[in-house]
Parts: structure tokens; C-alpha cells; sequence
């Protein structure tokens, strides 16, 4: 198609309507939830993390109404225990990330100017398991069974099962299957920020919030893993009785705690960051200038990122750590205020140099760092190792972290709604109605947790049902009840403005004047993004190039049309946003939402210990994974390339590194490798707390050294089988290439008994000590590895065999050499270090 065609308004409407056609969602009361496009499954994401919000709201006020009061009696310390537990999980868990990955899910393929995120129904798997997780965490309150020891749960407290109930498995199981719906998330997000943006998006042109999803992505996959390799260790002991934090067999309860706040506290960065982001888009349109101090506001963000993860010992200082780690992280605590600092004086500069247009969203904006601003300076003095042990445990400390998540997460929250509602809805909410909610929950944020500093300085501690008049506590605690019930009411009152939002007309096309691609947005919101997807030369292009918005609209620049009534949007290089493929989407379907369904089961199966049924559940969803692979990736296309206006011709078909797959699969084993490091970690940690490591005696000498190295040589020969095969296809030579993908998962399941034989022959007895317990863990995670690597061989060799893979067409093969890379090297730190580290020590 030239650019002289474009002209013809004719020919612009038959690619409006074939973009339309290709483009239209599913109908029918049930297929329309099968739908994966990221407009309509981040909406689903966005309401349903609002009503667990609102959800969780409603427990703390029943919390503040028992504590309004001294010995007051409205619930029991039962019922308390359950509800500050559950108020924290499902804030954290089930509203914070999810919804900074719903906004995101929104927001990304507009800022990007993509049709669409890469993997759409990855997004649509991602949902799905965050609601059925979601809802079976939520609902166990219902049925006095919610968890009981805190958004933390310490052990050793919640890994007895004299101590604690069901609801201890339902915390860990249940939010294990909502942080695989996370790390699914960032999977999607990252390779979108690094793959799909338009030509020229060059890195230094990417708009800030992209910046920050990336940023924030990338720690979601360094900070959850730690988080999913304790929670294989908690409920190991929890269900099968390995001692990982039993004292009394060796096990040590601040392993956990390491682990915890080592995903805990870049958690905090996890939802702030993305608040920060939502200031850095609507600062410069409310100021109307481009934002000053770009390049600094980047390096400052990554910058918070590095120090969030050397931070997670400050909520450890009471526990007796040696002074010099109380230094080095009490000083890391404080340094983070520097990147901070940077990118809030930027923001305000930019105020300050602009032409401010005081608007709801902005005066939310402005409120929230007033709040943030304080729950900072309260921040550096809990860093102060002197002032935590006197403050830790007690209100003092709910007050700073309510003023920090309020300030940096609930109100910014707000003020993106407010800003974003009309590119979503096409409707301005109600500025009279917003800011009058702003100003009631502005006051009784203040008003709940301004008075809990003191309660805390006095001696209230955290998570007491009730305290004794004698304590002089009353006034300060009715107060911060009255102020609760005044944030509910300014919640409330926004509620109210969402309710109201249909009866009000359209709002005009960008109606904030800003100058980001996301207002391309039609009021008249159309599912295929962009008209066509542009060309970008300035961060802001709607202000600075010329007739931007029209030359978009008119599909004067790349994939205007759908001519073979596929999705499709453009793959570009990673530093420069050189196009390179055009790629086809995944379209509706059921087996995103069956997966999820079935890979709950195992987990909520597991719950209630019915382990034959979760079996049978996790080869559902191993055959559901299988057939949504099958039919939906790696497809050969009918022609190797498409030509997407102003002559240039893109590959349908790209593998290797420039493949929007293989960054995925390299993204996912990262992860994978984050997790299996904690593990390791756990080791290490066992043997720096034992004065003899590992012990001796019967149960506990193994796994000795040949079963070890035999596995480890098979793994290895699975590895270079594997990489043989990928070499030897490209030359052409097919049967040679079946023959070692025949080769290469029998050396793989070879590796998987050699790796059990192990513990197994020696009898390492994993109940009767933490050393046989962390090397069978060791050796169950590799070997676990090396049977989903020889799944992965046979299904590649079947591609080949049905001529689904060809030696030009081999994105299946090369994406699982990826995996057999990250195998190799788990493989290689496990047997070296249960096989010769006993010998070494």
C-alpha cells in the first residue's frame, strides 16, 4: 500500500472495517470471558482488584470499630487475627501489584503505539488465575478458616499445626497461585516494553511509565521467586513434616524471614514505583511542558530498584544480627532517599517551569506527595537501629507504612483514575464530586494514622484486639476510627462518581490536551489500538510533530490493514525500535481460562490434602499447556514476509533472539533461576548457623558423590544433545536432529533418577533433620527441571514430526535450548554442592 492510496477515503474504510472484522470481541454469555484482547482483560483486572480493595477496606473497619474503644468486645482475637491478616494479604497480594499490572496491561499497547501486547493470552491466563486465587484466599473468612498469623507469617508460629489451622495452607498455597499469575504478568509486560514499541521509540524516547513498568517488572521477577522458593520450604514442612524451620531438627525460623523480606521489601518499591510513573505522565501534561530531568528520572528509578533489594534486613533488626549488618542496612535504608528525592524535586521543577493547569487529578497527585513526603521522614527514622527497637512492633510503625502506601500507591491510584478514566471510558468523571472526595480522604488518611505515631510511642503494639484503659490510648484510637470511617466516606463518594459515569455524554478526544500516544484513543474506543502505528521522532509526539494525530488516523504510516484477517502488530529491536517482524496474535480462546482453572486445582486441591486429585489436576493442565502450545505459537504462515507501508517488507516468521518467544522463555528462566537461588541461599544459610554442617549419623550421611555426578553428567549430555540438535537443524539435516531429540530426553529422565537415587540410596531421612531435607529439596527442584526439559525435547522432536518445524521455521527448538541452558547451570550448582560441599566443610 503507498502513501498516495491512503488518500482515497474509500480505501481507508475497507481497512477500517477489515481491521474492525479481524479486530471484533467474542459474543455469547460465556465466550465473551474468553476474550485475550489486553483492553478488555485489563479492565476485568482493574474491577475485579478494586473489589478486593473495597474488600479489604471493609475488614479494616471493622478492625478500627473493635478498637475505637478499650476492651471492647465487637470480635474476638480469633476473628481479629484473621481479619489484620487478611486486610494485609489481600491489599498487598490482591489489590497493590495486580492492579499496577492492570493499568499497565491498559495502558502499555497505547503508550506504545502496538495493537496489542505480545501475548495476549498470557494476560488472559494471568487474569483468570488471580481470580479464582483471589477469591479462594478472600472467601476463606467466610468460613472462619482465614489465615491467622499475619500478612508475614512467621514461623514458627504458623508451620505448627497446633498453632495454626487451615488457614496457614490456604495463605501459602493460595497466594503461590496468584504470584504465578505476577510473574506471568511481568513476563508479558517486559517483553512488551522491549519488543513492541513503535520505529523509532528509540530507548531515550520511550515514555516514562514505560520506563517504569519495565523497571517495576524486572523486580517483580528477582523479588516473587525468593517469596515462591520459601513457600515450597513452609508448606514442605506444613504437610510433610521436613523441618526447615523446626529448631529442634535444625531448621531456623529467620531463614524465612530473610526470604520474606527479601521479596517484602521491594514489594513496597513494587507499587510505588508505578504510582511515581502515573506522576511522570500527567505532571507534564497538567504543566504543559516536556518533563524536565528525563534522563536523571530513569537513572533514579533504577537507581531505587538496585537499593530496594539491599534493604530487607531494616525489618530485621530486632531479631540479633551482628552490628556490622545493622550498619551496612541501616545506611542502605537511608541512602534510597536519594533516588527518591531526585525524581519528586524533578516533578516539581517541572511545575515549577511550566504553565500549571491545577486540574482533580493533579491535586490528587500533589496530595499524595504531601502524604508520601511524611511517611518518609518516618521511613529514615525506623532506619535508625536505635529508634526501631524501640518503635518496632508497635503503632508507630502501622502508621509509617499506611502513610507510605496511602501517599504512594492508594492516592496516585486515584489521581491515574481520575486522568485515565476518559481514554478507558470516553467520559470525564465529575470534578466537583473528586475533589470533594479528595479533600474527605485527604483529612481522614491524617486523621486515622497521624494519631497512631503517638498510640505506637506510647506502647500500643501492632496486632492486639484490645488494650486497657490504663494506657491512655482511648482518645487517640477513637480518633483514628473516626478518621477511618471519613477515608470509607471519600471512597465511598468516588464509588459513586464511577456509578454516575454512564449517564454523562462523551468527552471530547483527548480531552487533557496531553501529548503522549495514548491519547491517540478514539472516545469511540475501537479493540485494533492505533489506526496504524507510527513513526516516532519526540517523546511527546502529538505535540511536536506535525499533523501527527491526523497522518495516524489516515493510516499514513505502518500496518494500516489487515489484509489476511490476522491480529498483528510490529516487533522491534530491543535499543533502537528497528522494526523487524510483524507478529500475529493469539486470538480468543477457552484455554487460557481452562488452564487456570485446572492449575488451581492442584494448588486448592492440595489445601485439603486430596493429593490424588490435585495429581490428576496438574496433568490437566499439563495437557491444556500443551494443546494451547500447539495450536497457538511457532505457527508457519502462509508467506515469509508482509509488506506494512512506505516499502518496507517485514519476515512473518523471526526465532532466536530477535523473537518475541525467546525473550519470554529467557525472561521466564530468570525467574525460575531467582527462585532456585533461594533455595541454594537456604543451604548456605543452614551451614553459617551450624557450628557442624552437615551432621553425621544414620538418616543424614548422603547423597554421597557418584549418584550426584552420574546426574549430573546425564543432565549435561541432555544439554549438549539439545544444543547439537538446534546447530544440526539449521544446517538442514532433519533426521540426524530427530535422532538426538530422541537421545536427549532419555539422557534427561536418566538425570532425573540418577538425581533421586541419590538421597534415596544413601536414606537420607528428610523429617529427621534440616540437612536431609534441603538436599532433597535441592535434588526434587533439578530433577523436577530435568522431567518438564524432557517434556519440552518430545515436544519438539512431535513439531518435527508433523511438520510443524522446519530448519527455517525453529523458534520451537530454539527457545527450549534457552531452558536446557538454565537446566545445565541448576543442575551444575545442586550436584556440586550436595555432592563436594559435605567434603569441603
Amino acid at each position: 500500500m503507498t502513501a498516495d492510496a491512503q488518500n482515497d477515503p474509500a480505501v481507508r474504510r475497507a481497512q477500517e472495517e477489515r481491521l474492525r472484522a479481524v479486530w471484533e470481541p467474542p459474543k455469547g454469555w460465556f465466550f465473551r470471558w474468553t476474550d485475550c484482547n489486553n483492553n478488555r482483560v485489563g479492565n476485568w483486572y482493574v474491577l475485579t482488584a478494586f473489589a478486593f480493595m473495597l474488600f479489604a477496606g471493609v475488614l479494616a473497619l471493622i478492625m478500627r470499630t473493635q478498637l475505637a474503644a478499650p476492651d471492647n468486645d465487637l470480635v474476638s482475637a480469633s476473628t481479629f487475627n484473621q481479619l489484620f491478616t487478611l486486610h494485609g494479604s489481600m491489599m498487598m497480594f490482591l489489590f497493590a501489584v495486580p492492579m499496577f499490572e492492570a493499568v499497565s496491561i491498559i495502558l502499555l499497547p497505547s503508550l506504545l503505539g502496538a495493537r496489542d501486547l505480545p501475548f495476549p493470552r498470557l494476560s488472559a491466563f494471568g487474569y483468570w488465575s488471580f481470580l479464582i486465587g483471589g477469591v479462594f484466599v478472600s472467601g476463606s473468612i467466610f468460613f472462619n478458616a482465614a489465615p491467622d498469623g499475619g500478612w508475614f507469617m512467621y514461623p514458627p508460629l504458623t508451620t505448627r499445626k497446633d498453632l495454626s489451622g487451615l488457614g496457614a495452607d490456604i495463605w501459602m498455597l493460595g497466594l503461590s497461585f496468584i504470584e504465578v499469575s505476577s510473574v506471568a504478568a511481568a513476563v508479558e509486560l517486559i517483553v512488551g516494553v522491549l519488543k513492541c514499541r513503535p520505529p523509532g521509540m528509540r530507548l531515550n524516547l520511550m515514555p516514562l511509565y514505560a520506563w517504569y513498568i519495565l523497571v517495576v517488572a524486572v523486580m517483580i521477577l528477582f523479588a516473587f521467586p525468593p517469596l515462591i522458593a520459601g513457600d515450597v520450604l513452609f508448606e514442605m514442612e506444613r504437610l510433610l513434616d521436613w523441618p526447615f524451620f523446626d529448631t529442634a531438627r535444625g531448621g531456623d525460623p529467620l531463614l524465612w524471614q530473610h526470604l520474606f523480606w527479601i521479596f517484602g521489601h521491594p514489594e513496597v518499591y513494587i507499587i510505588f514505583l508505578p504510582s511515581i510513573a502515573l506522576f511522570a505522565m500527567l505532571v507534564p501534561t497538567f504543566a504543559r511542558r516536556h518533563l524536565l530531568g528525563y534522563p536523571w528520572i530513569v537513572l533514579a528509578a533504577v537507581g531505587t530498584a538496585f537499593l530496594s533489594f539491599g534493604l530487607w534486613v531494616h525489618h530485621m533488626f530486632a531479631t540479633g544480627l551482628p552490628k556490622i549488618s545493622l550498619a551496612f542496612f541501616s545506611a542502605a535504608s537511608q541512602a534510597v532517599v536519594i533516588p527518591t528525592g531526585v525524581q519528586i524535586f524533578c516533578f516539581l521543577a517541572t511545575l515549577w517551569a511550566g504553565r500549571v493547569m491545577w486540574s482533580t487529578p493533579l491535586l490528587y497527585a500533589t496530595g499524595s506527595l504531601a502524604i508520601f513526603v511524611i511517611g518518609g521522614l518516618t521511613g529514615v527514622m525506623v532506619a535508625v537501629v536505635p529508634f526501631d527497637w524501640q518503635a518496632h512492633d508497635t503503632y508507630f510503625v502501622v502508621a509509617h507504612l499506611h502513610y507510605v502506601l496511602i501517599g504512594g500507591t492508594l492516592l496516585p491510584l486515584f489521581a491515574g483514575l481520575y486522568y485515565y478514566w476518559p481514554l478507558v471510558t470516553g467520559k470525564k468523571l465529575s470534578d466537583r464530586l473528586g475533589r470533594t472526595a479528595f479533600w474527605i480522604m485527604f483529612v481522614g488518611a491524617n486523621l486515622t494514622f497521624f494519631p497512631m505515631h503517638f498510640s505506637g510511642l506510647m506502647g500500643m503494639p501492632r496486632r492486639v484486639f484490645t488494650y486497657p484503659a490504663e494506657l491512655g490510648i482511648g482518645g487517640l484510637n477513637l480518633a483514628s476510627t473516626a478518621g477511618a470511617y471519613l477515608f470509607a466516606a471519600g471512597v465511598a463518594l468516588v464509588v459513586i462518581d464511577l456509578a454516575l459515569s454512564p449517564t454523562r455524554p462523551k468527552a471530547r478526544r483527548n480531552p487533557w490536551d496531553a501529548g503522549t500516544l495514548e491519547w491517540l484513543t478514539l472516545p469511540e474506543s475501537e479493540n485494533w489500538g492505533v489506526r496504524s502505528i507510527p513513526l516516532i521522532e519526540s517523546r511527546y509526539p502529538i505535540w511536536d510533530q506535525p499533523g501527527f494525530v491526523r497522518n495516524v488516523d489516515e493510516g499514513r504510516y505502518f500496518l494500516p490493514d489487515a489484509e489476511e484477517g490476522r491480529r498483528e502488530t510490529i516487533v522491534t529491536t530491543v535499543l533502537d525500535a528497528r522494526p523487524l517482524q510483524v507478529v500475529r496474535l493469539g486470538t480468543p480462546s477457552v484455554k487460557p481460562m481452562l488452564t487456570a482453572v485446572a492449575l488451581g486445582g492442584v494448588f486448592i486441591l492440595t489445601t485439603y490434602h486430596l493429593y490424588w486429585l490435585a495429581l490428576l489436576s496438574g496433568l490437566a493442565t499439563l495437557a491444556l499447556v500443551l494443546a494451547w502450545l500447539w495450536t497457538g505459537t511457532a505457527e508457519i504462515p502462509e508467506k515469509p514476509c508482509k509488506p506494512i507501508g512506505h516499502g518496507l517488507e517485514l519476515p512473518l516468521y523471526i526465532s532466536g533472539p530477535s523473537s518475541s518467544g525467546w525473550w519470554a522463555m529467557f525472561i521466564t528462566m530468570m525467574a525460575d533461576a531467582t527462585a532456585f537461588s533461594g533455595l541454594v541461599f537456604g543451604y548456605y544459610f543452614y551451614w553459617t548457623v551450624h557450628p557442624a554442617f552437615p551432621p553425621s549419623g544414620a538418616g543424614l550421611d548422603g547423597p554421597g558423590i557418584a549418584w550426584p555426578m552420574a546426574a549430573l553428567g546425564l543432565t549435561l549430555a541432555s544439554w549438549a544433545a539439545t544444543v547439537a540438535a538446534r546447530e544440526i537443524h539449521a544446517r538442514g539435516r532433519i533426521a540426524l536432529t530427530r535422532l538426538l531429540l530422541v537421545a536427549a530426553p532419555l539422557a534427561s529422565l536418566g538425570g532425573l533418577a540418577a538425581g533421586l537415587a541419590g538421597p534415596w540410596v544413601t536414606g537420607l531421612d528428610p523429617t529427621l533433620h534440616v540437612y536431609p531435607a534441603i538436599v532433597w529439596t535441592l535434588a526434587i527442584w533439578t530433577t523436577a527441571h530435568n522431567g518438564i526439559g524432557a517434556i519440552m525435547q518430545v515436544y519438539t522432536l512431535a513439531r518435527s514430526l508433523a511438520g510443524k518445524m522446519t530448519p527455517t521455521h525453529d523458534a520451537d527448538l530454539r527457545n527450549i535450548t534457552v531452558f536446557q541452558h538454565f537446566l545445565a547451570l541448576t543442575a551444575i550448582v545442586t550436584y556440586l554442592t550436595i555432592a563436594w560441599f559435605p567434603e569441603v566443610a
